[in-house]
């Protein structure tokens, strides 16, 4: 039991804090010692780019998303936009036909985002394509800032930064899921600074258009799997912090643990598709940041925290309740009534955001176990019914 207690309490805390410590730890050193070239090199020739965007019924969202790109900081001559609309019965299509400048390519048959982008990518004739979400609002630099980054032959894809809009007085949703992008975004910084990054996310990331490789259509996360492929290649993810997609949080916690298991689902598909990247002799670092910032996280961490209660509840009773063991319980017991004060005043917005933390850190886990259950279940439909948000 004790050495159960202790292997699983090292993965959890590994994963969530040793880990991106030794990362920052490495990219500081890498930093001091110059290895990192600069990105505000002058591009003289700026290369023409897509701007790539699967939609299914967004019509809530499209005139501001349209509006956003058409006013993006860079030559609008050389910026292709395409809007592919599989399935869209909402009237999606109609409205995208009113701007001359957008090349909308619908079908009425839904194969869901995957699929999309298969289809589309046949449209693409620039060599940078850029993909971005309907609900996501770029910053006006970001191409410039993503273009940047290609100068360099050996980057392949570039990601971009997601951002939760913030509000002085949050909820739940607003505020876990802005304080996880945060912390995530560091991690995806310190990977890009020292090798790559792990992932890219699909609110906004871009590759060379000749790597594009199409991908299984029934794939879940296909950001994930189209940026690993690439990065397998030999090329390198950079993470962008300048090119910055902004969208509201979930409308509350159901929708964010319905995104949050589609997630789950889709990263243990991805690690079987990826399962060459599990090879250290092959990837030595990739395969090493791989494994424990996702891998772990996805598929054993939330397991761990289970295993951890239920041995120590086992070892302070069996140390009649005192003891190192018995204050790690009743730490534990902190942790847990942090977890359900959260999800009591799950719709209190206050200004505390840090005291949703802990709750919005179970419900992740929780997605994560769902999110198998499915997977060994194979019950998840490709087409995503997008999560409602603010």
């Amino acid at each position: 039991m004790q050495i159960l207690f202790w292997i699983f309490l090292f993965i959890i805390f590994y994963s969530y804090v040793i880990y991106p410590a030794v990362l920052y730890l490495i990219s500081l050193f890498v930093k001091f010692f110059n290895l990192i070239k600069a990105k505000n090199e002058v591009i003289d020739n700026l290369p023409e780019v897509t701007l790539f965007v699967a939609a299914y019924n967004e019509t809530d969202f499209i005139n501001e998303k349209v509006k956003n790109s058409f006013s993006l900081n860079y030559p609008q001559e050389k910026i292709h936009h395409i809007w592919i609309t599989d399935g869209s019965d909402d009237g999606t299509p109609e409205i995208l036909r009113k701007y001359d400048r957008i090349s909308v390519h619908h079908i009425k048959e839904r194969n869901g985002k995957t699929g999309a982008i298969n289809r589309g990518m046949q449209f693409v004739k620039t060599p940078i394509v850029i993909f971005s979400d309907a609900n996501s609002i770029l910053n006006l630099e970001s191409i410039q800032h993503i273009v940047r980054i290609f100068k360099d032959p050996k980057v392949g894809c570039v990601a971009g930064e997601k951002r939760i809009k913030a509000k002085n007085k949050e909820n739940a949703v607003n505020a876990g899921e802005g304080i996880y992008w945060k912390y995530e975004s560091l991690i995806k910084k310190c990977e890009s600074e020292i090798n790559s990054a792990v992932g890219a996310v699909g609110e906004l990331f871009a590759i060379r258009t000749e790597l594009f490789e199409e991908i299984e259509s029934d794939t879940i996360l296909d950001d994930f799997i189209i940026s690993l492929r690439i990065a397998m290649r030999g090329y390198k993810i950079k993470y962008e912090p300048r090119a910055i997609a902004t969208e509201g949080p979930s409308a509350n916690i159901k929708e964010e643990l319905k995104r949050k298991t589609r997630i789950a689902f889709g990263g243990f598909q991805a690690i079987g598709r990826l399962k060459k990247l599990l090879n250290p002799f092959k990837y030595p670092f990739l395969s090493f940041q791989y494994l424990s910032h996702k891998v772990l996280r996805w598929a054993i961490v939330p397991f761990s925290f289970v295993i951890v209660f239920i041995t120590n509840l086992f070892l302070a009773f069996n140390a009649n309740w005192i003891g190192f063991y018995t204050i790690a319980f009743y730490l534990q017991l902190i942790f847990y009534s942090t977890v359900l004060i959260g999800a009591l005043l799950q719709k209190t917005k206050t200004n505390l955001k840090f005291i949703f933390a802990p709750y919005y850190l179970f419900i992740m886990n929780l997605a994560e176990i769902i999110g198998l259950i499915r997977f060994i279940r194979k019950k998840q439909s490709v087409n995503w019914e997008r999560a409602k948000r603010e």
